[in-house]
C-alpha cells in the first residue's frame, strides 16, 4: 500500500494504483476525455493533468503512478488553467457544427466543457479537411475526431482486428485504416464497437432514420417492424431508465405509435433458428459418427459481424458456419413470403425494418446472399440508439407508455429466444432443444441454465455427455459432446486459429461478435454505468425465466409455421428461405469487391449438409473471379508503393529541413568571437 496526500486529504491505495484511481477513492472526480476505466490509459487529450509537488511539469493523472509522500493538486489555478487551455486547443480543430450533430446533448466534449466552465475558444488557426467516409454501416467524420484513440484501443485490443490505427504525424495526424482506405475497402467488420467509445460524433451509424420515416409514410407501403431481443433490456437507457429494465410492452407500443403497419418479435425468428440450426447440427453430427463426412466443428451464423471476420481472416473455414441465416433475416424472408401471402400484400409493396443493437446488420441486409426472388429480406435497419431518436422526434414519452403485445403470426416466443441476446444464449437454446430431441429428457442443468457457459467471460466451454439416448440417436451413447463460447472477435481468432490448425476438439462453437454479445452491440446506448453489462444481462435471463415456455421445439407458433407452410426443419422451403451461403473475402477484399458477384444467388440443396468438400462453381465465374483477384492485388500493390513513395519523400524532405537549419547553427557558432 502506498500513502500520499490529495487537496490536503491523506490518502492509503495500492501502489499499482493511478492518481486518478487514488482520487476516485475519496470522491474526487478528475475530468477526462479520452480514458476508459479498465479499457483504455492514453493520456492523448492530457485534461486530467494534475499538480505533483516536487515535478516541474502537470501529470496526466489517468498515467502517473502513486508513490509513497506523493503531494498532489487537483484543482488548484494551474490545473484549472491548464486544462481550459488543453480544452480551447482541442475545439480549435474541431467542427463546431454542434447544433447539426448527432451527437448534440450527448458529447463527451461538451460535457467536459460545462465542466470546466469554457465559453468559447481563443485560437483559431488553420483547421484539418477531410472527406467523409460513409459505409453502409459506420460513418467516419474525422473533422470531429479529437485524437483520443479510444476507438485504436477497442479496435486493436479488444477486437483484435486492427482496422483503426493513427495514420501519419502532426498536424496530419488522423485515425483510420492504413494507406487512407476508405472502412468499406478493408476488413473492417462493422462491429461498432468504435462507435460506442467515441466521445464525440468522429464514428456513428451510418444513418437509416430518414429512409424508415419516408417508409411509414408511403401509403402504398406495408411497413413491417421486428425488434431483437437485446433491445428491450436497452433502450429504457436511452429515457433514463435503469441499464437492464424490462420495457418489452413500451418498445411495442412505441413501435405502434410511429405508425408501423405490424409489430413483430425477432425473438420468433430466434425459436426458428434454433429448430433449424438443431437439425443441421445434427445431420452433421450423426454424417460424422456413422462413417459420413461432415465438417465439424459447427459454429453459428447469428452475428454479421462475425460472419464478416470470417470471411475477411478465415476464409478457407466458411465451411465450419451453420447455413442459417440470422433471425432476422429469416424473419424478414417470412414477413415478405408467408405474411404477405396471408394479408394479400405484394412483397415488393412491404418495407421490413429491423431494429437491432447492431451495426454491421446494416451491412447484412445488403448482401445478395440475403434476398429471395431479388427481393431483399430486410429493408433497413435501425440501432437502439436509432430508434430511441425517432421516438424523441415523435414527441413519445416512452416512460409513461403502457404495455402492449406484438402482432401474431410472427409475434410469439419463448424464453431460449430472449437468452440470444447474450454470450451463450444461442449455445443454451439450442442446448435445451438438441439434448431432449436427442435423449427425451430434459437439459439436467438447474433452471435450464447451462452454468459454465453462463457469464461474460471471453471464452467459455462445456461438456455433455449423453447417455441412453433415443434408439434413433443410439450412435451417440457414451459421447461427450464438447460446446465453446466466445463473444468479441479477439476470442474468435483464437478459437479459429484452433480450427484451422485442425486442433479444435469442439463439435459447436457459438461466436458472437460484440464482447458480452448483442446486450453490447455497437448499436446499444452509450454508458457510463461500469456494471451496464451485468445490468443488461440479468435482464435477458429475467426476461427468459419469466416465460411459461422456455424452449424453443415448444413454441406453438413455430410449429403451426412448420405445419402450415416451411413443412420440415431443413426442408426444401426452408432452405430456400432461411438457408444461406457465405463467401471469401479476405483482409483487403482481394477474393471479392462489394460489387462483385461470385455465385450465382440460388436456393440451397435439399437436405443439405456441408462437408469438408469446397462447392463446386462455374467455370466463367472462376475466371473472372481469378481476374478480379489479380487486378484487386495490383491496385492494392500500387496504392501500397505510392503510399511508401510519399513517406519517403517527405521523410526526406523532413532530414533536408532538419541539415539547413544545423547548418545555419553551425554558421553562426562559427561567426561567434573566440575567447
Amino acid at each position: 500500500m502506498v500513502s500520499l496526500t490529495i487537496n490536503g486529504v491523506s490518502v492509503t491505495v495500492p501502489e499499482d494504483y493511478t492518481i486518478m484511481q487514488a482520487a476516485k477513492t475519496i470522491g474526487i472526480d478528475i475530468p477526462s476525455l479520452c480514458y476508459m476505466e479498465g479499457v483504455h490509459r492514453f493520456g492523448s487529450c492530457r485534461i486530467c493533468v494534475v499538480e505533483v509537488e516536487g515535478m516541474k511539469n502537470l501529470q496526466a493523472s489517468c498515467l502517473a503512478q502513486v508513490r509513497e509522500g506523493m503531494v498532489v493538486h487537483t484543482n488548484n489555478y494551474r490545473v484549472r488553467h491548464a486544462r481550459r487551455v488543453l480544452y480551447e486547443l482541442l475545439l480549435s480543430d474541431h467542427d463546431k457544427d454542434c447544433l447539426s450533430c448527432r451527437r448534440n446533448q450527448s458529447c463527451e466534449l461538451q460535457e467536459l466543457g460545462k465542466t470546466l466552465g469554457v465559453d468559447e475558444t481563443r485560437f483559431d488557426g488553420e483547421h484539418s479537411e477531410y472527406s467523409l467516409d460513409t459505409s453502409v454501416s459506420i460513418t467516419r467524420n474525422m473533422s470531429k475526431c479529437v485524437l483520443c484513440r479510444r476507438c485504436v484501443t477497442v479496435c486493436n485490443e479488444i477486437q483484435g482486428t486492427g482496422v483503426l490505427n493513427a495514420q501519419n504525424r502532426g498536424f496530419d495526424t488522423v485515425i483510420g485504416p492504413a494507406m487512407d482506405l476508405p472502412l468499406g475497402n478493408f476488413g473492417c467488420a462493422f462491429c461498432g464497437q468504435c462507435t460506442v467509445v467515441c466521445p464525440v460524433g468522429a464514428l456513428r451509424e451510418t444513418d437509416s432514420i430518414k429512409r424508415v420515416w419516408k417508409a411509414i409514410g408511403d401509403k402504398s407501403k406495408r411497413c413491417v417492424v421486428q425488434v431483437a431481443p437485446a433491445i428491450r433490456v436497452a433502450i429504457g437507457e436511452e429515457f433514463g431508465m435503469e441499464p437492464g429494465a424490462q420495457v418489452t410492452g413500451k418498445l411495442a407500443q412505441a413501435l405502434r405509435c410511429l405508425g408501423f403497419d405490424d409489430i413483430f418479435d425477432t425473438d420468433f425468428a430466434a425459436d426458428l433458428t434454433i429448430m433449424e440450426e438443431g437439425t443441421e447440427f445434427l445431420g452433421r453430427v450423426k454424417a460424422a459418427f456413422t462413417g459420413g463426412e461432415a465438417t465439424l466443428p459447427m459454429i453459428t451464423s447469428c452475428s454479421p459481424g462475425w460472419i464478416k471476420y470470417i470471411e475477411h481472416t478465415f476464409p478457407d473455414e466458411l465451411d465450419h458456419l451453420s447455413t442459417c441465416k440470422s433471425p432476422h433475416t429469416m424473419l424478414g424472408a417470412l414477413a415478405k413470403s408467408f405474411y404477405a401471402k396471408q394479408i394479400g400484400v405484394d412483397p415488393r409493396d412491404m418495407f421490413v425494418v429491423s431494429v437491432m443493437p447492431c451495426t454491421a446488420k446494416k451491412f447484412e441486409i445488403g448482401r445478395h446472399e440475403m434476398q429471395n426472388d431479388g427481393c431483399p429480406n430486410v429493408d433497413a435497419v435501425l440501432t437502439t440508439r436509432e430508434l430511441a431518436q425517432m421516438i424523441r422526434e415523435a414527441g413519445i414519452d416512452f416512460a409513461k407508455l403502457p404495455d402492449s403485445d406484438f402482432d401474431s403470426p410472427l409475434g410469439l416466443s419463448t424464453g431460449a429466444a430472449d437468452i440470444f441476446g447474450v454470450t451463450g444464449g444461442v449455445m443454451e437454446a439450442a442446448l435445451r432443444t438438441v439434448y431432449e430431441v436427442v435423449t427425451g429428457r430434459e437439459l439436467p442443468f438447474d433452471g435450464l441454465h447451462v452454468e459454465p457457459i453462463v457469464g461474460l467471460d471471453q471464452v467459455k466451454t462445456a461438456e455433455l455427455l449423453i447417455e441412453n439416448p433415443l434408439p434413433e440417436y443410439s450412435f451417440l451413447n457414451g459421447v461427450t459432446v464438447r460446446v465453446a463460447v466466445t463473444s468479441g472477435l479477439a476470442g474468435a481468432k483464437q478459437l479459429m486459429e484452433q480450427v484451422a490448425r485442425g486442433e479444435s476438439p469442439y463439435h459447436f462453437i457459438e461466436v458472437m461478435g460484440c464482447p458480452g454479445g448483442c446486450i453490447m452491440g455497437g448499436g446499444q446506448p452509450r454508458s457510463k454505468d461500469p456494471d451496464v453489462r451485468i445490468k443488461r444481462m440479468r435482464g435477458i435471463y429475467s426476461e427468459d425465466e419469466s416465460k411459461p415456455l422456455r424452449k424453443s421445439h415448444e413454441n406453438p407458433a413455430v410449429q403451426k409455421l412448420y405445419e402450415d407452410f416451411l413443412g420440415e426443419p431443413n426442408g426444401h422451403l426452408s432452405h430456400e428461405l432461411l438457408h444461406t451461403h457465405y463467401v471469401k473475402r479476405g483482409r483487403y477484399n482481394e477474393y471479392l469487391d462489394e460489387k462483385y458477384v461470385m455465385d450465382e444467388v440460388k436456393p440451397m440443396a435439399e437436405h443439405s449438409i456441408h462437408t469438408g468438400q469446397k462447392p463446386s462453381r462455374k467455370k466463367d465465374a472462376s475466371e473472372r473471379a481469378a481476374s478480379r483477384v489479380q487486378s484487386d492485388l495490383e491496385s492494392l500493390r500500387v496504392m501500397a508503393l505510392e503510399a511508401e513513395i510519399n513517406r519517403l519523400k517527405q521523410e526526406l524532405a523532413d532530414s533536408q529541413e532538419t541539415v539547413e537549419i544545423l547548418k545555419e547553427v553551425m554558421s553562426d557558432y562559427a561567426k561567434r568571437p573566440r575567447r
